[in-house]
């Protein structure tokens, strides 16, 4: 635009110019070898100006030509160039696409047109053809050769790192990303490994600097920088808690500040104000995690804050925790354990009876086990409880990329991704399925005894009379089909344990006793094989087949013992 508008102003001044001499008349006389010319002065003008022109024409004319070498070979070497490009462009286009023959077609005519000194991107071209044609070798080489490249430096550092990875060398891929993030730390992948790395090597001040770092080059936001901040001051706690209290105290008392809800920051927080006799202030960080999010290491360090305390005592702590959360299957565990331990058996098992109804998991059957063992000692009932605690799910643990273990740490130790572990169930392993053709009724026998009496009451699994299923099981038995000796199988005992139980239910008691049979499980309603249909008597034949993974029920009192031999024991198979 400018250029625009000094055109048209030199045009308009040379346009007044030559008004200003047209309006004013006048004379040019020349002499020149004896002749004297005399022209008007407009005309002296224009041939002056066509003159110059003439000149100017003539320096152009004769400048072009002593440039055409120059051009023409300009005109080419710009061609090659775009052609070089273009190819260098279709090449990058198909190595991300992952065609390895037409990126190494393309990378050898770009190389061809363009030098690999001038353009640095021939070399990350052949680099991911070498990748893409598996040749990892030929790629490590041409990496390290842009190392001494000061611009493709980063490049080759970013290509070691990757390869280092994938090879599972984390000590060398951490060397590459060192040497990346000391030469740029605003690269994310440099100051992630950097962190990661100086978290395995417990140099947590020298995180948090870093983490700063990122936090300064807004690669991440304020909630993780936050989060991660609290991970670290954690870990930084657990580690400092046994040499520097105090310092621990501060370091987790920052890491609840920046993450109210993270559990494993409460507990260091806890765990350092008890180690400095703040008995108050750390049950107090406690109590407030606990409205939040209920765990059971939360409760346990809070019922044993005080060593000297009684097991009343505990379970008058228990018993807080409760009121502050009630309804919750951790509050009715940690007062089911403390009132155990104070041998109040009564209220051990309503809670731990009601903790089975919310959760029937391991832990509650495994609790159950021991106040029945304290409170009865009758044996069938607590093998009875531990078969069922076999088939039962996990309880929740400190899980990170499959890991499972009882404490959190700061990082996984398969990864070494920072703030990996998570406190949930571990994934289990599914079992054998249950063959296609297998009929409905044998099925149905197969399913463990957990899952049938998942909606009974407990009063109702539990009252089983002793006398009368030990005459029904033994008829149930008689009349059951035989398993071969040298290959018995569970799935026939579950049946008849099964028939056992049903007919126990049928048959009056016979010493009107009403104690509960020991060692009889909890199964549900099955008719027995005397009461069942001819319809239904094929199906037995089918669930004798259910191959189970896991171990059978317990075989209950040997009648051939000298010891259960008329002892009034009832027989599980």
């Amino acid at each position: 635009m400018l250029r625009v508008l000094f055109y048209l102003a030199v045009v308009f001044a040379i346009g007044l110019g030559l008004a200003w001499l047209a309006d004013r008349p006048g004379e040019m006389v020349v002499t020149f070898n004896g002749y004297r010319y005399q022209v008007s002065l407009m005309v002296a003008a224009v041939a002056i100006t066509a003159v110059v022109t003439a000149v100017m024409i003539v320096w152009w004319l004769l400048k072009a030509i002593w440039n055409s070498p120059y051009a023409i070979s300009r005109y080419f070497r710009v061609r090659r160039r775009d052609r070089g490009y273009q190819a260098l462009s279709t090449g990058m286009i198909a190595a991300g696409a992952g065609d390895a023959v037409l990126a190494r077609k393309k990378n050898r005519e770009a190389a061809k047109l363009i030098s690999a000194d001038q353009e640095p991107l021939i070399h990350l071209l052949d680099a991911q053809t070498s990748l893409l044609e598996g040749d990892h070798e030929a790629a490590r080489r041409k990496f390290e050769a842009m190392l001494e490249d000061p611009e493709t430096r980063l490049l080759g550092l970013r290509g070691l790192y990757l390869e280092a990875e994938r090879l599972g060398e984390r000590r060398a891929a951490r060397h590459y990303a060192t040497q990346a993030a000391e030469a740029a730390p605003q690269l994310a992948w440099a100051a992630e490994s950097t962190l990661e790395e100086r978290a395995e090597q417990g140099d947590w001040d020298g995180a948090l600097l870093l983490l700063d770092a990122q936090w300064t080059s807004r690669q991440i936001d304020r909630a993780s920088l936050n989060r991660r901040r609290a991970v670290l001051l954690t870990a930084k706690s657990l580690a400092l808690l046994d040499t520097e209290s105090l310092a621990a105290r501060n370091a987790a008392q920052e890491a609840v500040r920046l993450a109210p809800d993270f559990v494993p920051a409460a507990l260091a927080a806890a765990r350092a104000l008890f180690r400095n006799d703040d008995i108050r202030k750390g049950s107090k960080v406690l109590e407030a995690i606990w409205k939040k999010a209920p765990h059971p290491q939360v409760a346990d360090l809070y019922v044993r804050a005080r060593p000297g305390d009684s097991t009343h005592d505990r379970l008058a702590r228990a018993k807080k925790l409760q009121s502050l959360k009630p309804n919750n299957p951790e509050s009715f565990h940690i007062v089911a354990r403390a009132a155990l331990e104070a041998v109040e058996l009564k209220q051990a098992r309503e809670a731990a009876e009601a903790l089975i109804r919310q959760e029937p998991r391991e832990r509650a059957f495994l609790l159950m086990a021991d106040i029945e063992e304290a409170d009865t000692g009758e044996q069938g009932r607590v093998r009875e409880w531990l078969a069922r605690a076999l088939r039962a799910p996990r309880d929740a643990a400190w899980v990170a990329d499959g890991i499972v273990s009882e404490r959190w740490a700061p990082f996984s130790p398969v990864t070494g991704r920072i703030d990996a572990f998570e406190w949930r169930v571990p994934v289990e392993q599914v079992a054998q399925t249950i063959e296609q053709d297998r009929t409905a009724a044998g099925s149905i026998a197969a399913l463990p005894a957990a899952d049938r009496d998942a909606e009974r009451p407990l009063d109702e699994i539990l009252d089983i009379d002793v006398s009368a299923g030990r005459g029904t099981a033994d008829a149930a038995k008689a009349e059951a089909k035989p398993l071969p000796p040298e290959e018995p199988k569970p799935a026939d005992a579950g049946a008849k344990q099964e028939a056992a139980t049903a007919d126990t239910k049928a048959t009056p008691q016979a010493g009107g006793t009403g104690e509960p049979t020991p060692a009889a499980p909890a199964r549900a309603a099955t008719p027995s094989p005397r009461q069942r249909p001819a319809a239904q008597t094929s199906s037995k034949a089918a669930a004798e087949s259910v191959i189970f993974t896991g171990p059978p029920d317990d075989p209950g009192i040997d009648h051939d013992d000298e010891n259960g031999a008329g002892s009034g024991g009832a027989r599980l198979y």
